[in-house]
């Protein structure tokens, strides 16, 4: 076993090497500022605009009733859904590695990549439901594939690559819904509890080495509910994440906020730390002045990608599936989407672990007894320190947040399974991903991360090389929707490639 995880992580480490210092991190970043530039500042220009059409309008019928159209769901279900998948281990954990790999600068980069990855983010749901289409079992069915193939594709002499490009994003998100979805999340998810909640006649037990029997149990017994709810399909997803997500948020950012004001005298150091640490990172950081600021960069781009998902082309995959018919109302999510998982969720984490003290920005040294994996409950834990309360209330976090994920990216996997395979199969990849959770509650840490890492790399190519392409689609449709909406212009609405569902989708917005 031991010799089997070394391979793993060898060749890991290759892939990992080549898909993000070489080309990922420019890739990513350069789609982010072209996106952002082409739609004019979307995200500021027009930040009343998105802000009224998402939290704006979270309580109107429109858009928080449930849709009665076969395999739709409604924009607050599919918003959920999507936070689901993207707000997990990575606001947490991955937070915390972030730190203590780049230092405070880290969460700087962050918010830069996030910032950018706001109209990314945008642009993948544009396109996705602008090509989505309804499959045989009359579902939704859309995501960076189908853009890809008919978009990308569609262009001259592209035919070949669009197919190509399109069934690597497919077989990429599969492998990424094990690593990132599966493995990665479940990995935290044991670890914190079985740290919080030890039962030491169960962990003392050692099984293959050093496996841990009572990690296995809870191994097992997260598939179990795993299973229970994504064989169900995605409505029932969508009805477990409208009711989970935004009580764990909440329950998250309220327990950030008390230890927050606890430490209240430690904010402007720690906002100090994060500015000036992403240009002049500690000696901890490592190498050269020039050296360290990579670094911090790198981990603060990986960790805003692993947390929000922006330039993955994943949540597009959910976002096809809403009951809304104007691409750009839809992208309007995205952006949310993104400010809500990194710009709140994540700084609410940063400044956990930078005002409590249990992290020294200035040396990289953690509290005693804390590991990466363990810091962000051991900073609650200064101030819940009464029976462990604060661990424990990081486990169920890390619980809450790690689980939803791992059911969002049951879908996606299932929709890349879709698009090689077919409709009728897709129980076969949800049986398969179900399975893979046992290995994630096993793994070491590091190489679980290291993995989800690779495997988010591998499918933010493809898609990246899709949405570049396609950005001056992007502005057409976004202009369409300014002309209609903003400036009030008698103009005809751009929905769909597709004649029959662009006609279909007029007349609902007629009926509006």
């Amino acid at each position: 076993m031991d010799a089997f995880i070394e391979t793993v992580t060898d060749v890991n480490k290759v892939i990992y090497d080549f898909v993000w210092v070489k080309i990922g991190l420019f890739l990513l970043i350069a789609t982010g500022i072209l996106m952002t530039v082409c739609t004019k500042v979307f995200q500021v220009s027009h930040l009343g605009l998105w802000w009224k059409n998402t939290i704006g309008s979270l309580f109107t019928k429109r858009v928080m009733s449930h849709s009665k159209e076969k395999g739709s769901i409604s924009p607050f279900q599919a918003l959920c859904t999507a936070l689901a998948a993207t707000i997990g281990t990575g606001n947490i954990a991955g937070v915390a590695t972030a730190l203590c790999v780049g230092g405070a600068g880290a969460v700087f980069w962050m918010w830069v990549a996030a910032f950018f990855g706001m109209m990314t983010n945008y642009s993948e749901n544009v396109l996705g439901l602008y090509y989505r289409r309804k499959n045989k079992n009359g579902e939704w069915s859309g995501g960076a594939m189908y853009y890809i193939s008919e978009g990308l594709g569609k262009k001259k002499g592209c035919k070949w690559i669009g197919k190509v490009l399109a069934v690597l994003f497919s077989i990429f998100t599969m492998l990424a819904a094990f690593g990132i979805g599966s493995m990665g999340q479940v990995n935290k998810i044991v670890a914190n509890v079985a740290s919080a909640f030890d039962v030491k006649a169960l962990s003392s037990i050692k099984i293959m080495g050093s496996i841990s029997l009572y990690n296995i149990i809870l191994g097992l017994a997260i598939m179990a509910l795993t299973a229970l709810i994504v064989l169900g399909g995605l409505k029932r997803i969508a009805s477990v994440a409208e009711k989970v997500v935004p009580f764990m948020v909440v329950f998250f950012i309220a327990g950030s906020l008390i230890i927050i004001g606890v430490n209240y005298a430690n904010i402007l150091p720690a906002l100090k730390a994060i500015f000036v640490n992403a240009f002049k990172p500690e000696a901890f950081v490592g190498g050269t002045l020039g050296a360290a600021i990579s670094v911090a960069i790198t981990q603060g781009f990986k960790r805003g990608v692993f947390s929000n998902e922006a330039g993955l082309g994943s949540s597009v995959m959910v976002h096809s599936n809403s009951n809304i018919k104007e691409p750009v109302k839809q992208g309007m999510w995205g952006i949310f989407e993104v400010f809500a998982d990194t710009m709140v969720v994540c700084t609410m984490t940063a400044l956990v672990v930078l005002t409590s003290g249990t992290f020294n920005y200035h040396t990289g040294e953690l509290a005693e007894g804390l590991t990466d994996a363990t810091l962000v409950a051991g900073a609650f834990n200064s101030v819940f320190s009464w029976g462990n309360i604060g661990s424990k209330f990081i486990a169920i976090a890390m619980f809450l947040f790690a689980f939803t994920t791992v059911l969002g990216w049951s879908h996606y996997g299932s929709k890349a399974w879709e698009y090689l395979f077919g409709s009728k199969t897709t129980v076969i990849f949800k049986i398969i991903h179900v399975c893979t959770i046992i290995f994630g509650a096993v793994m070491t840490s590091s190489l679980a991360w290291d993995i989800s890492d690779t495997f988010n790399g591998l499918m933010m190519i493809p898609n990246l090389i899709g949405v570049v392409v396609l950005f001056p689609l992007v502005m057409k449709i976004t202009g369409n929707y300014i002309d209609r909406k903003v400036k009030h212009k008698d103009v005809t609405p751009i929905l769909s490639h597709d004649p029959e569902i662009q006609a279909e989708a007029e007349k609902d917005l007629d009926k509006e």
